[in-house]
């Protein structure tokens, strides 16, 4: 099979970009990044048709082109992958790559094709309702300096954990970040707020879901205790392409 990759423009990734979102029931993190212009982006021709896409970004430095983000093929041609996402690379000049192992499609060029594979990220979804409440505790949202929606959780008054929204992911989810004042960690009220942020979500009409650093223990267990679960992992690795 002979095909084309050509380098492109998000116009002309866009049909394909919207199949393989339709096809994405998760959080996808590197969907900011075409909005962003942090990515080239190559359209996969097989006789002068179009039949899928991939995208590159900087794995250090944003203005780099050195990392594959993104592989999606229509279905008649996922048999040859493997062969495809060979050319792609030497086309991009990619030496790395970056996924999501619910992105189950680049997630299996990943373990072909790269070493020293690593989980930087564990990625969460929403999975079940709590109902949680600290005597004294309430849930505020205020507008901050910045124009972005701000939440906290004040006991009598004092600010003891802040959080709040990234919006720039894939239309319905939205990424939820807290943090809780140190003197008062522990006691509960990050799977409170957590809770809240939730909640909110759902009144903005998205659906939340979070992540956090491999070796964060403390997070994911409270993202867990608050209604959360594991979905999939943040990968990095090394390309080695056999010629």
């Amino acid at each position: 099979m002979e095909f084309d990759i050509i380098k492109a423009t998000e116009t002309d990734i866009e049909p394909h970009r919207r199949l393989f979102l339709a096809e994405t029931k998760f959080q996808f993190i590197y969907n900011k990044c075409h909005g962003a212009g942090w990515v080239d982006n190559y359209l996969f021709e097989f006789e002068e048709r179009a039949i899928g896409y991939g995208s590159v970004w900087g794995k250090d430095k944003r203005e780099d082109r050195d990392t594959v983000c993104e592989f999606y093929l229509e279905q008649p041609f996922r048999k040859y992958a493997g062969q495809l996402f060979k050319q792609f690379v030497k086309a991009s000049g990619a030496g790395f790559v970056e996924c999501q192992t619910n992105d189950v499609l680049l997630a299996g060029m990943a373990f072909e094709s790269a070493k020293n594979i690593n989980a930087e990220a564990i990625l969460f979804e929403t999975a079940f309702d709590t109902d949680f409440a600290i005597d004294g505790a309430h849930f505020i949202k205020e507008k901050n300096a910045d124009e972005w929606d701000a939440y906290s959780i004040q006991k009598y008054g004092e600010v003891v954990a802040t959080g709040g929204f990234v919006w720039n992911y894939n239309f319905p989810y939205i990424d939820i970040y807290y943090e809780v004042k140190e003197n008062f960690r522990k006691q509960g009220y990050g799977a409170l707020i957590m809770q809240e942020l939730k909640r909110e979500a759902y009144r903005l009409n998205r659906i939340p879901a979070a992540r956090c650093n491999v070796k964060n223990e403390a997070s994911k267990a409270l993202l867990l205790k608050a209604g959360m679960r594991v979905c999939g992992y943040y990968l990095s690795g090394y390309l080695v392409m056999k010629t």
